[in-house]
Formats: structure tokens, sequence, C-alpha cells
């Protein structure tokens, strides 16, 4: 029962993390991960595995990932993409958590699934208001790409392995800081 909560939690997080880089790629996972049944969603999230849902979701990441690489587009959706990915990632760790006490979900949920997502996407606005700063955008569509690569990576890592995606999530973390001081210094 322990490991099992610990690897929802890391489940969650990670799904979270992803949602700070793409809002919709870890959504659709998730939806994908419950319609196969490679992990147990909650009854009241059953509907996140239903066709409709699929769909939604995998148009919704679409046009998502294609709008990243319009340069002045990409930075009018860092604006609400922060509230956004805070929800997303709170929605994920929520749906991630199972039987637990849903004030202890709930609260795990909003602190860590929505802060690091919240955290990432404001993070990539920053890098990606930085890029259209000093290249007038040029570079934007390389950030769009690796953000893109981030989100599904670290989302299918999850649903395999949670604990390969936790390492992912802190290694790309780590690499965009370190990138951002170099930016910042430059």
């Amino acid at each position: 029962m322990v490991f099992e909560l610990i690897v929802s939690i890391v489940l969650g997080f990670s799904l979270a993390a992803a949602a700070g880089f793409r809002i919709f790629i870890p959504l659709l996972l998730v939806s994908l991960a419950a319609h196969f049944g490679w992990f147990p969603v909650d009854q009241s999230w059953q509907w996140i595995g239903s066709s409709t849902a699929l769909w939604l979701l995998g148009i919704a990441a679409v046009v998502e990932t294609f709008a990243y690489f319009i340069p002045w587009l990409d930075n009018l959706l860092d604006t609400i993409s922060v509230p956004l990915a805070g929800i997303a990632g709170t929605l994920l760790m929520v749906i991630t958590m199972g039987d637990v006490d849903p004030i202890f979900t709930w609260a795990l949920a909003i602190i860590a699934g929505g802060g690091a997502a919240a955290a990432i996407s404001g993070t990539t606005g920053v890098t990606r208001l930085t890029s259209t700063a000093t290249t007038g955008g040029v570079a934007n569509p390389v950030i769009a790409s690796v953000e893109t690569g981030a989100a599904t990576t670290i989302s299918v890592a999850s649903v395999f392995s949670p604990f390969i995606a936790l390492v992912l999530v802190l290694l790309i973390v780590g690499v965009a800081w370190r990138w951002i001081k170099r930016l910042r210094r430059s």
C-alpha cells in the first residue's frame, strides 16, 4: 500500500511536470493509459479514457504543439499557460492518486502537481521571452521542439516507469536552469 502510494505520487508529479511543458500531451497520455487499461483510474475519472476524450485531447495536443511554432502566438500562449498548466498539473496528480483521502490528495495535488506544472510553465515562458528578445523569435521553434519533446518523453516515461520519469524531470529542469543562467549572463 505504501509503495503504491509512492508510485502514484511520483507518477502524478512527473505528469504534472510534463504539463508545465505542454498542457495537453500528458493529459492525452493519461487518456490513452486509461483507455487501454495501462493503469487504473478512479471511478470518477473513468471519462478520461473514453473515445471522445481521446479525440478531444488529441486534437488539443496537436493544436497546442503547432501553435508554439508561431513566434508571436507562442508568447501570447505563455500568458495563459501558467495558470492552465497549474490546473492541468493539479488534475493529473488527482487522477493518479486513486483511493487516498481526498484532503491529502487535493492538498498534494495543488501544492506538488499544480506547483510543479506552474513553475515549469513559467520557466519555459521566461526562456521563450528571452529567446524572442535575443534572437527576434528565430530560436523559438527550436525551444518549442525541445519543450514538446520533453513533455512527450516525460509523459510516456511516466506511464511506463514513473521513477525514470522523475529522474528525467530533474535532469531537464537542471539543464534548463543552467541554460537560463547562461542566457541571462550574456
